[in-house]
C-alpha cells in the first residue's frame, strides 16, 4: 500500500497488519499494557473527531509537551489528519524558550503532562492571543484532561469533514514544525512536509531485518530523529515498547528482548564502562582473558576480516562476548546510534560484540537523514555514517569542507524566517549543514562543526570535536571540552569517570572526603594529564592538549550544559567556567 502522507502510515499499519496483538507497549503501575494496532487507528479517529468539534481548522499549530507516550502519537496523526499542524516540543526547555516557541509558532491548543509542565505553561494562557486551550494527560484540577477529549470524539464523530480534510492534505504540505534545540539563540522552527517524512521511509525500510518485531524506544519522540524510526517502526509493522525511563533502560532491555532500538553514542559509553568496571574486579588471570576479549573486539571490522581474526574473534565470543550479550540483555538484530558522533572503537567494539550499530548523521532541517549505513557490510566502516539515503545528493565545500546536501529530505524552510532559509538553502538547493565532513568512496564522514573551529595566537585552527575524539576514549575521562581560541596552546576543561577513578583511586590507596577534594589530588591530575600525553601522538603538536582542569560538576540537559540531544553548548559552558578557563592560560 502506496503512502503519501504520515497519517496514512496508521491505515497501512491496519490494513497490513491487522492481526498485530501490540502496536504499542508500555508500563504502567509495574506492568507492561498493551495497544493494538485497531484500537491506535480507532483513537486516532475519535481524537481527530474531537479537534474538528474543538475548532481546531486547517494550519491551526497544535503542540504537544510531554514524554513518549502513546497518546503522543495518537495527537501526532489527529492534528495532522484534520489539516492541523503538529509542533512538538521538548518537555525539558525552559519557561522562557516555552513563551518564545509558543508565540513564535501562534499555538492554538496545547497537550501539557504534569503539574511542573503546566505550571511553566500556565502562564502563557489568557496572555497568549492565539492560545485557545489547553488539555493535560493528570488531573490537577485547572485544565481538562486528553482522556475526556477522546472521549467526546468517539461521542460526536465527524467521519465525513475528516475524510474531506484527508482528501485536501497533499504530500508536500506543511505537516510540522520542529523547533531546533540549538547551542546558540533562539530555537529556530523548522518547516517539514508530509513528503520529507515519507521519503525517508522509503529510504530506510531495508535497514530494519524482516523479522524484527519488537523494539525499544527510549531517546524523546519529540525530536526528529526518534520519531522518524517510530514512524519507521509502524511502516515495517514492528512494535514499539517505550522504556519507563533513562534509569530502567537496562531493566527493560531484559523484559523484553528487543531486536532494535536507536541510541546516543552516551547509552553505549555506560554500558562499555559497566563493562570495563567488571573486568577490573576480576582476578588477574581471568582479567587477562577478559580485556584480550576487549582488544579482540575493538579491532572488529564489517569486511576484509583475516582468518586468523575470525578464529581469535569466534573464541572470545564463546568465551566472553556471549557472556556480555546475556549481561546486556536483547535479541538486536541492529542498534542504531545518531544524535552526535560515535568513536569508531566503540562502534568496533559493540558491532564485535554482536550488537552491530548503525550510524546515521542528519539534522531537523533534512528531516532528519542524509546518510546512513545499510545492510550491506561496505556501507559500514567505523568512523563513518554509511552513505546517502535513496534520492539525497552529498557534496563537500572545495574551501571549508562544508557537507551540503539536496534532496527530498531538506525542510521546506524556517518559519516565519526567509533570510535565515536563504542562508541555509542556496539558490541550487543546496542545505548547508554547518558540519564538516570526508568522503571515503560513498562513505561520509563527520569530522566537526565550522562554528566550533578556533584558530590559536600562532593562527592554526583546531577543530575542537576532532580533538576530544581523540582524548574521550579514555576509560577515565567522562567529558571533555577543548578551548584555546587566541591562546598560544590547547588545553581542556574535563569530568572524570568517577566510577573508573575511584576503582583506580582505591587501588593506589587514595584517600578523600568529595568528588571535589579527588579532582584537586596531583595523583589524579597527574594520571589523566598521562592519559592525555599518550594520546597526542593521534594529534598534530598545534593540537595537543597542552593543560587540563578537572571538575566535580557533570554537564547535563537539566543544568543547561547540554542540548536535548547531548550536545555541549558550548558558549554557555566556556561562560560558566570563564575563570577556571582563564586560569588554565595565566
Amino acid at each position: 500500500m502506496k503512502i503519501t502522507r504520515i497519517f496514512d502510515i496508521p491505515e497501512r499499519y491496519l490494513k497490513l497488519y491487522p492481526d498485530q496483538s501490540i502496536a504499542f507497549g508500555f508500563k504502567k503501575d509495574k506492568v507492561w499494557q498493551h495497544v493494538s494496532i485497531q484500537e491506535y487507528n480507532d483513537r486516532i479517529k475519535y481524537l481527530s473527531y474531537a479537534l474538528i468539534n474543538l475548532g481546531i481548522n486547517e494550519g491551526d499549530k497544535v503542540a504537544i509537551v510531554c514524554g513518549s507516550r502513546v497518546e503522543w502519537n495518537i495527537i501526532d496523526m489527529a492534528v495532522m489528519s484534520v489539516g492541523g499542524v503538529s509542533v512538538p516540543i521538548y518537555p525539558t526547555i525552559s519557561a522562557a524558550d516555552y513563551e518564545y516557541i509558543f508565540k513564535h509558532a501562534d499555538i492554538k491548543l496545547a497537550f501539557v503532562e504534569g503539574k511542573e509542565l503546566q505550571t511553566k505553561i500556565k502562564p502563557l494562557f489568557g496572555v497568549l492571543p492565539e492560545l485557545k486551550w489547553i488539555y493535560t494527560f493528570t488531573n490537577q484540577g485547572e485544565f481538562p484532561t486528553y482522556e475526556e477529549l477522546e472521549l467526546s470524539g468517539k461521542n460526536f464523530p465527524q467521519e465525513e469533514e475528516l475524510l474531506r480534510r484527508k482528501n485536501n492534505i497533499a504530500g508536500n504540505d506543511l505537516a510540522t514544525l520542529v523547533y531546533t534545540s540549538g547551542t546558540t539563540g533562539n530555537p529556530k522552527g523548522v518547516m517539514l512536509s508530509h513528503s520529507n517524512f515519507v521519503n525517508q521511509l522509503l529510504g530506510l525500510e531495508k535497514i530494519p531485518a524482516k523479522t524484527t518485531k519488537r523494539a525499544l524506544s527510549f531517546l524523546p519522540i519529540c525530536h526528529v530523529y526518534e520519531r522518524m524510526i517510530v514512524y519507521l517502526y509502524q511502516y515495517l509493522g514492528i512494535s514499539v515498547f517505550y522504556a519507563e525511563s533513562l534509569a530502567t533502560i537496562a531493566e527493560n532491555i531484559k523484559e523484553l528482548n528487543p531486536q532494535m532500538m536507536t541510541c546516543v553514542p552516551r547509552l553505549l559509553e555506560k554500558i562499555q564502562d559497566k563493562l570495563y568496571a567488571t573486568g577490573l574486579k576480576l582476578p588477574k588471570l581471568q582479567q587477562k582473558l577478559y580485556f584480550w576479549a576487549w582488544k579482540v573486539a575493538e579491532k572488529y571490522e564489517n569486511t576484509n576480516r583475516s582468518w586468523w581474526y575470525e578464529l581469535k574473534h569466534a573464541i572470545a565470543d564463546k568465551l566472553i562476548f556471549s557472556k556480555w550479550r546475556a549481561g546486556i540483555g536483547g535479541d538486536f538484530d541492529i542498534v542504531v546510534s545518531g544524535g552526535s558522533a560515535i568513536k569508531p572503537e566503540m562502534s568496533r567494539f559493540f558491532s564485535g560484540i554482536g550488537m552491530p550499530v548503525y550510524e546515521g548523521y542528519g539534522l531537523s532541517e533534512t528531516s532528519p537523514v542524509i546518510a546512513v549505513c545499510h545492510r550491506e557490510p561496505e556501507t559500514r566502516k567505523a568512523g563513518y555514517v554509511g552513505i546517502a539515503l535513496s534520492g539525497v545528493e552529498i557534496k563537500l565545500d572545495e574551501n571549508t569542507k562544508e557537507i551540503c546536501c539536496r534532496g527530498h529530505n531538506v525542510m521546506l524552510g524556517y518559519y516565519k524566517d526567509e533570510e535565515k532559509t536563504r542562508e541555509a538553502i542556496d539558490a541550487e538547493g543546496w542545505f548547508h549543514t554547518g558540519d564538516t565532513g570526508e568522503m571515503d568512496g560513498a562513505r561520509l564522514k563527520i569530522t566537526g562543526r565550522i562554528k566550533s573551529l578556533f584558530k590559536t595566537s600562532f593562527g592554526k585552527y583546531i577543530n575542537p570535536e576532532f580533538v576530544e575524539e581523540k582524548y574521550g576514549n579514555s576509560p577515565l575521562i567522562e567529558q571533555i571540552m577543548v578551548v584555546g581560541e587566541n591562546q598560544k596552546f590547547a588545553a581542556a576543561l574535563i569530568i572524570p569517570n568517577f566510577e573508573n577513578l575511584k576503582t583506580w583511586a582505591k587501588e593506589n590507596g587514595i584517600t578523600y572526603a568529595s568528588n571535589e577534594e579527588l579532582v584537586n589530588l596531583k595523583e589524579v591530575n597527574k594520571i589523566i594529564l598521562d592519559e592525555i600525553k599518550q594520546r597526542n601522538h593521534l594529534l598534530g603538536e598545534w593540537e595537543q592538549v597542552k593543560k587540563i582542569k578537572l571538575l566535580a560538576d557533570e554537564w547535563t540537559t537539566a543544568n543547561g550544559m547540554l542540548t536535548p540531544t547531548l550536545k555541549m553548548k558550548r558558549p554557555i559552558i566556556q561562560k560558566h567556567y570563564k575563570e577556571e578557563i582563564q586560569n588554565l592560560f595565566n
